[in-house]
């Protein structure tokens, strides 16, 4: 679902070093048309997912769902939002007031990272608090984030701090050591803009 390609839009054309990441926010069930559209039109989007098995009366079925329903990651220039916004199933841009909040580059990669490990990753309530870690070695090895115990195993938890979410992935309790701990952001909730 995530796209790192670029297309001979000229959106393309320009360095990811100019460009911020941006959650934009997007109608219910509307990632999949969104990520398309973005993509179309030029724009590194990043969408990330994952299996989950559903259970109905007389069936289960594993199916593909978003870590972040609702939310679509894009790369963009912050003033030049338009061809973002009017993309279908596009609502708005996440931000401060009406200034377009950018999401650390490192974040992103986080999330990327675990989703690209092979690990079992899935949705997780977002943590301001907890024992910060790093992982020594494994498919996430030299990644920080929050230790947390699950039915007696680990997990680590990383964050996008915008938009208050977290997703977890499983690891061995050996593979991690503790770090010193950030203190947490002061700013106030971000609003959603248009």
């Amino acid at each position: 679902m995530a796209s790192d390609s670029p297309t001979s839009h000229p959106v393309a054309n320009r360095t990811s070093n100019d460009l911020s990441w941006f959650a934009v926010r997007v109608r219910s069930n509307f990632e999949r048309i969104a990520v398309t559209h973005l993509r179309e039109r030029g724009y590194e989007e990043f969408a990330p997912s994952h299996k989950t098995e559903r259970h109905w009366s007389d069936r289960k079925k594993e199916v593909d769902q978003f870590l972040f329903p609702g939310y679509v990651f894009c790369r963009f220039n912050p003033q030049n939002r338009l061809l973002v916004l009017t993309a279908p199933g596009v609502v708005d841009v996440v931000g401060w007031g009406k200034i377009p909040a950018p999401i650390p580059d490192e974040e992103i990669e986080r999330v990327r990272r675990m989703v690209q490990s092979g690990l079992l990753v899935s949705p997780w309530p977002y943590l301001e608090l907890g024992q910060a870690v790093l992982i020594e070695r494994g498919p996430l090895a030299s990644m920080e984030g929050i230790l947390v115990e699950v039915k007696g195993r680990c997990r680590l938890v990383v964050s996008i701090n915008l938009l208050k979410r977290s997703i977890s992935a499983e690891v061995e309790r050996s593979c991690v050591r503790p770090v010193k701990s950030v203190a947490s952001n002061a700013r106030p909730p971000a609003r959603r803009i248009g």
